[in-house]
C-alpha cells in the first residue's frame, strides 16, 4: 500500500497526549483513514501510522476526546478489520503536540504484511452499480476499501497496485482522486477502477471469438439469456472460473454432470437474494447471517418440502442444498436478469483444479461450456468458494477458502515467543500454515495432492505466501504418514533450508487445531478428544481413524479406539463400500456364517459375486489388507448394508453423506441405536458384533432403510458419549474435543455434543477451521511450536 501523509487541522484545548496501539487485522483494510476521519470528527490532533505491530496512533486532545476515540475505534472499525486488542499509554511528549491530524508514512523497520481475504461487494458499491446516474453504473468490477479482490490478485509485497494484477490498469483522473483522498472510502483501495480505466468483460464462443451482441445488450445480460435458454456458461469470477446453468432446468443440469464428469457430488447454487433462497430452503437467523457475511460462503441449508421444483440431479441423495449470494458486482448483475437460482460450480472437469486463466479456461472447458463470460483482470491465486453450515448451536466451516483465507488466527496465550513454523498439512483437502509469534496463517483450501496439477498449485501458493509474509521457517512440520506427498516434500524442504523437521501424529494435529482455535493456553490441562476420520498414521505403523484420547498440545494418550478392521484391497476400500461391509462382517461372524444366515440380503448377494473366498484369504495373509480403526470405513460398511452406494462411490464420503441424509428425518422415531460393545484391552476397543447383528436383524425384518440409518447414528452417539462420560470421570476431565472429517456429519456432531452437555461435559468443536484434514496444518504448527529440539 502507498504511504502518503495527509493532514487535517484541529486545535483542541485542555490537551493530554496518548499513544494508542491497535493490534489485529488492521493493515490494508482502510484502518488509517478511518482513524483520520474519527479523529477529525472528534477534534483530536496527532497522527496514525502502520508499524511492525499493527497500527500506532499518537493523539492529543482532552481525556473525553481520547476516550471517545478508543470507543469509536471498536464501534466503527472498517468492515474488513478485526481488532484483537487496544492499548492506551499516556504520554507527555510535546513533540507530538502539533496542529492537525495526519496519516503518516509507516515506521522504519519491518512492517507486518497483511493480505486480507477477498470480500463480497459492500452495500455502498452495490448501490452505485444499480444507480443509472453513477459513473460506475452496471460496472462489474466496482469495489472499494471495504470490499473486492485481495488475495486473488496479489503477486508480491508490498501490497500496492503495482504488485497486483491491477497493475495493467492505470487509474484515470477520477479514480486517482478517490484513491488519494482520505475522506473517500476508496482511499488506497488498490483494485479501484471504473469503466474508463478498469478491466472489461465480454462474451465469447467456443472458437475464442468475441460474441457480437445486439444493441443495448451487454455481455452479462446476454449470458443470463443463454442460461435461461438452457446453455452452460463459463463465468470468470474472483478466484476462478465457474460453470453456470439454470438450476430448474433438468436437462441442463444433467448435461453439466455428464460433461464435467461429476456424477453425484452436490452442485453449489447462487440465488439473487435471501428471499429467493428462502423459497427453496429453510433459513434460520444464523444461516441468514452466514449468507450475508463479507465472506459470502456457500451455506448448506435444509430443503423446503414445499419449494418450487428444481432439477433432481442438483444434489442426489441429499436433503440439503448449498446456496450462496452474489459476491461480486458481476454476479449481482448476472442474477438481476434471472428469476431462478443457478448452478455455480467450479470451472473444471471432476478432480481437476479450477481454471483461472482465460487460455486455460478455453482449453479445459471446451466441450463443457457453450459460452464463456471473460474479463481481462488476471486471477493470480486460485480460490474455491468457502463452505459453511450451522451446527451445534454455532457454525462449522467445511471448506475454508475465498473470503476466509488468509485471515490470521490469533495465537493462544503462551505462544508469543514461538519459533517460525511451516506446517504442510495432510494429503487430502490440503492446506498449509505459517506460524510465528505474531499469529497463525492457514492457507486457502487447495485440494488433493494426489492430483499433479493440485500439487503444483500447492507449491506455487506456498512460495507466494512465503514471499508475502517474508517467512523463512525454523521448523517444518509434517504428518507422520511417510507416503504423503506433503510429508516427503516437507522433508526435502527442511533439508534444503536447514529447518528442523518435526513429524506430528495425524489425530494429535486434529485436536491441537481445535484447542488453538478456541485459544486454549500453551499449558492447558489435558482434554478428552474424540477424533473420527478415514485414517491417519498412528503409532508403530498402525492406521488409526476412530480414536478416543487424552490430549494436550504436547502429547496424546490413546484411551480407547475402534476395533481395527482390514482395509480389503487397500485404498480401493475407500472407493468401494462393499469391501468394508465384507471386512466387518467377516471379522465379526466369518463369511460362511453370513452367507448362510443372510443369503437373501442384497449386500450378501453382491459380495458373493466378488469372490469372497479370495477376499478372506487376503485378510488371513494380510495381503493388501492393512488393519485400520477407521470410523469412515465403518460408516461405509453400514451404508453398503443399507444399500447406499454399495458398489462404488464417486466422491469422498458419498456413502456416509447419503446415509446421514436418509437418517435425519428418522432420528426422533428410530428409538435406541444399535449396541456397541467395549472390550477390555490396551487400549480398550469398541467392537461391532452386537451392532452388526442388530442391523442385520432389522434388514431381514424389512425395517425401513431410514430407520436403520438413524439407528446407526444413534448407536455411535450413545456409545461415544457414554464412553466419554466414563473416561472423563476416570481421568478427571470435563472438556471433550470433537474433530475429524467424520464429525462433519451434523447428526453425529450435534448428537454427541448434546449428550455430553447432558452429562455436564463441555464439547469443544471446530468452527473457523474444518474438522476434516483442512484443519490439520494448523494443529501441526501448534504442536511443532512447543516441541523440544530433538536433534
Amino acid at each position: 500500500m502507498c504511504e502518503a501523509s495527509v493532514e487535517c487541522d484541529c486545535q483542541p484545548a485542555d490537551v493530554s497526549a496518548a499513544e494508542i496501539r491497535v493490534r489485529g487485522l488492521v493493515q490494508g483494510v482502510g484502518f488509517r483513514p478511518t482513524v483520520w476521519r474519527l479523529a477529525t470528527e472528534l477534534g483530536i490532533g496527532g497522527e496514525v501510522l502502520n508499524d511492525g505491530e499493527g497500527v500506532l496512533i499518537r493523539a492529543f486532545g482532552s481525556n473525553e476526546q481520547l476516550t471517545g476515540l478508543v470507543t469509536a475505534l471498536r464501534d466503527r472499525a472498517p468492515p474488513l478489520a478485526r481488532i484483537d486488542g487496544i492499548e492506551v499509554v499516556p504520554r507527555q511528549d510535546e513533540a507530538s503536540r502539533v496542529p492537525g491530524f495526519r496519516i503518516a508514512a509507516s515506521a522504519s523497520g519491518p512492517v507486518m504484511t497483511v493480505i486480507v481475504p477477498d470480500a463480497a461487494t459492500c452495500p455502498a458499491c452495490l448501490a452505485e452499480v444499480f444507480d443509472a446516474s453513477d459513473r460506475r453504473y452496471r460496472y462489474p468490477f466496482t469495489n472499494c476499501t471495504h470490499c473486492g479482490p485481495r488475495l486473488s490478485i496479489v503477486t508480491a509485497i508490498p501490497y500496492d497496485r503495482a504488485t497486483t494484477s491491477m497493475a495493467a490498469f492505470p487509474m484515470c483522473e477520477d479514480c486517482r482522486a478517490e484513491y488519494t483522498n482520505p475522506a473517500d472510502r476508496r482511499f488506497h483501495a488498490e483494485p479501484n477502477a471504473c469503466p474508463k480505466c478498469g478491466p472489461r468483460v465480454w462474451l465469447e464462443d467456443g472458437t475464442g471469438r468475441e460474441t457480437q451482441l445486439e444493441d443495448g445488450v451487454d455481455a452479462i445480460e446476454a449470458a443470463a439469456a443463454l442460461i435461461r435458454s438452457g446453455a452452460i456458461v463459463a463465468v470468470k469470477g474472483i478466484g476462478g472460473f465457474h460453470l453456470a446453468c439454470d438450476a430448474a432446468n433438468a436437462d441442463a443440469v444433467s448435461r453439466l454432470r455428464q460433461r464435467k464428469r461429476r456424477f453425484h457430488k452436490p452442485f453449489a447454487l447462487m440465488a439473487r437474494d435471501l428471499a429467493m433462497i428462502a423459497g427453496y430452503a429453510d433459513v434460520s437467523s444464523e444461516e441468514a447471517r452466514l449468507l450475508g457475511d463479507k465472506a459470502a460462503p456457500i451455506v448448506v441449508l435444509a430443503c423446503r418440502a414445499d419449494a418450487p421444483p428444481l432439477a433432481p440431479e442438483l444434489a442426489p441423495g441429499q436433503i440439503t442444498l448449498g446456496f450462496m449470494l452474489p459476491y461480486t458486482a458481476l454476479h449481482h448483475l448476472l442474477m438481476q436478469h434471472l428469476d431462478c437460482p443457478i448452478v455455480l460450480t467450479s470451472g473444471n472437469a471432476s478432480d481437476e483444479p479450477q481454471a483461472i486463466t482465460n487460455d486455460d479456461a478455453r482449453r479445459r472447458l471446451a466441450g463443457i461450456a457453450d459460452q464463456w463470460v471473460m474479463h481481462d483482470r488476471d486471477i493470480v491465486n486460485r480460490l474455491d468458494d468457502s463452505v459453511v453450515r450451522a451446527a451445534a448451536g454455532a457454525f462449522s466451516t467445511l471448506r475454508r477458502a475465498r473470503g476466509l483465507a488468509p485471515e490470521p488466527l490469533a495465537l493462544p496465550p503462551g505462544f508469543e515467543q514461538a519459533p517460525r513454523v511451516l506446517a504442510l498439512g495432510a494429503e487430502l483437502k490440503s492446506t498449509f500454515a505459517l506460524l510465528s509469534g505474531s499469529g497463525l496463517i492457514v492457507s486457502q483450501h487447495i485440494g488433493d495432492l494426489e492430483e499433479p496439477a493440485t500439487h503444483d498449485d500447492f507449491r506455487s501458493a506456498l512460495a507466494l505466501y512465503q514471499r508475502l509474509f517474508q517467512f523463512r521457517p525454523d521448523i517444518v512440520a509434517v504428518d507422520a504418514h511417510p507416503d504423503y506427498l506433503s510429508t516427503q516434500w516437507g522433508a526435502a524442504l527442511a533439508a534444503e533450508t536447514g529447518a528442523r523437521l518435526v513429524t506430528v501424529q495425524h489425530h494429535h494435529a486434529h485436536v491441537a487445531a481445535v484447542l488453538a482455535e478456541h485459544r486454549a493456553p500453551a499449558g492447558t490441562a489435558p482434554v478428552l478428544a474424540i477424533v473420527l476420520d478415514g485414517l491417519g498414521m498412528g503409532s508403530n505403523g498402525e492406521l488409526w481413524g476412530g480414536e478416543i484420547m487424552q490430549a494436550d498440545y504436547k502429547s496424546i494418550v490413546r484411551l480407547a479406539a475402534f476395533d481395527a478392521v482390514p482395509l480389503v484391497g487397500g485404498s480401493r476400500a475407500m472407493r468401494e463400500p462393499w469391501r468394508n461391509a465384507f471386512a466387518h462382517l467377516n471379522r465379526c461372524f466369518g463369511w460362511s456364517e453370513i452367507s448362510r444366515r443372510y443369503a437373501d440380503l442384497a449386500i450378501v448377494r453382491l459380495i458373493g459375486e466378488k469372490q469372497p473366498a479370495i477376499l478372506a484369504r487376503m485378510v488371513e495373509t494380510g495381503l493388501n489388507a492393512p488393519p485400520a480403526s477407521s470410523a469412515g470405513r465403518l460408516l461405509d460398511a453400514a451404508a453398503a448394508l443399507i444399500g447406499i452406494c454399495s458398489e462404488r462411490v464417486s466422491y469422498e464420503g458419498q456413502a456416509a453423506i447419503e446415509m446421514e441424509a436418509l437418517a435425519g428425518p428418522n432420528m426422533a422415531a428410530a428409538g435406541t441405536g444399535y449396541p456397541v460393545d467395549v472390550e477390555v484391552g490396551d487400549p480398550p476397543r469398541l467392537t461391532w458384533r452386537s451392532f452388526w447383528a442388530a442391523l442385520l436383524d432389522d434388514l431381514t425384518q424389512g425395517t425401513a432403510r431410514g430407520v436403520v440409518a438413524a439407528r446407526v447414528h444413534l448407536g455411535l452417539i450413545e456409545a461415544l458419549a457414554g464412553l466419554a462420560r466414563r473416561l472423563c470421570r476416570e481421568h478427571g476431565m470435563t472438556r471433550v474435543v470433537l474433530s475429524g472429517g467424520v464429525l462433519q456429519n451434523r447428526l453425529l456432531l450435534e448428537g454427541i455434543a448434546s449428550r455430553l452437555a447432558m452429562y455436564g461435559l463441555e464439547a469443544i468443536v471446530p468452527q473457523k477451521l474444518p474438522a476434516s484434514d483442512g484443519g490439520i496444518a494448523c494443529g501441526q504448527a501448534i504442536v511443532a511450536a512447543l516441541t523440544i529440539d530433538q536433534s
